[in-house]
């Protein structure tokens, strides 16, 4: 199956976190986390549409600075969720600047703060010095999910959904899932047998099936030749073949509690790949747990435990430098090995 997905980490395992995220049909990607991202091209933060930031600690924040440059003479209004406070902070960012020549710029920030009970809206929009105009309220549970279909979604947008889990760093912090819900690949062959070439209306085709457009649905098809015609939705569908779509975990900064673990499990579930902070080795765990981060062997087992089918980690703490294998190896030792029952009764509920 062709990947929609092209997720890359922006730093290298002992640099700031931050997971970049490409939409490969679709033009555009997504950012989780603003951490540090000089090494990620001007030319691939510009495809972001959506920001999700864990929390606003220094190495997940500072990257703010570069986006709003970029952005900020753009015609874009660029998304940015974030845990609660994150509205505060944004607003904090911005009124470090002077913005007495920006009034006919048409960049904004739509930013939208998650909370376990709902969640707090503000638009930021450059045209008016960036002042804060509060918007419209949105329902969301994020907190408590109990199985996988039941988890909370923060984005939807046909072909990518974004959901959230918020766990416990001393102060609330996000933990996020992408996923495709399904995925549906053209049959390259039934293509050219029909005479159709590719082309934009592909793209078209794929979102008018995610949407349960009528079979009658006519869209405009390019033909081998160039030329076009109009065909009904119903006669294109077997072009089309739906797969199980691809999903990937982001998890930060946090400690491997069975309250964490009970939001978080959940949102992984089945993850292709999860990508996940394991900044101590465990003979360390007491210093991962006063700084509430996870050990390496606690990033591996809840890898096995959310039955992700890869792990990949990162967020290493410096002390560790030279000595990264070992974080990786303990981890995926406990990935791959066999769970401690100890642990899992410890667990409890969180695991069951």
């Amino acid at each position: 199956m062709a990947s929609t997905f092209a997720p890359r980490l922006v730093n290298g395992p002992f640099g700031d976190p931050g997971l970049f995220v490409e939409l490969r049909w679709q033009g555009n990607a997504v950012l989780f986390d603003l951490g540090r991202n000089d090494g990620l091209p001007a030319a691939d933060l510009l495809k972001v549409t959506h920001v999700f930031v864990s929390h606003t600690h220094m190495d997940h924040f500072i990257g703010f600075d570069r986006v709003l440059r970029l952005f900020l003479n753009r015609d874009k209004c660029l998304q940015l969720f974030g845990p609660e406070g994150i509205v505060d902070c944004v607003a904090g960012k911005l009124s470090g600047y002077v913005w007495n020549l920006t009034d006919g710029y048409p960049f904004a920030f739509d930013v939208t703060e998650v909370t376990a009970t709902g969640a707090r809206r503000a638009v930021f929009r450059a045209s008016t010095g960036f002042r804060r105009e509060d918007a419209e309220l949105r329902p969301l549970q994020v907190a408590h999910v109990q199985a996988p279909g039941g988890t909370p979604v923060l984005v939807d947008e046909g072909h990518y959904r974004v959901q959230a889990a918020i766990t416990d760093h001393r102060i609330p912090c996000l933990a996020f899932a992408i996923d495709e819900p399904t995925h549906l690949n053209v049959d390259g062959d039934a293509l050219a047998k029909a005479g159709f070439g590719p082309g934009r209306w592909l793209a078209e085709l794929k979102q008018a099936l995610r949407s349960g457009a009528p079979d009658d649905t006519r869209l405009t098809v390019a033909r081998a030749d160039r030329s076009t015609l109009e065909v009904e939705l119903g006669a294109l569908r077997p072009l089309v073949r739906a797969t199980q779509g691809q999903k990937f975990g982001y998890i930060v900064d946090t400690r491997f509690l069975p309250e964490n673990l009970a939001v978080l499990l959940p949102v992984m579930h089945g993850a292709d790949v999860l990508f996940c902070e394991s900044p101590f080795l465990d003979e360390d765990r007491d210093q991962a747990a006063l700084r509430y981060h996870l050990t390496a062997a606690e990033a591996g087992t809840i890898a096995r435990l959310a039955r992700a089918r890869r792990l990949k980690v990162f967020h290493y703490s410096p002390r560790y430098q030279g000595r990264g294998d070992l974080l990786r190896q303990e981890a995926e030792a406990a990935f791959r090995g066999r769970l401690d029952p100890g642990v899992l009764a410890e667990l409890g509920a969180a695991v069951a």
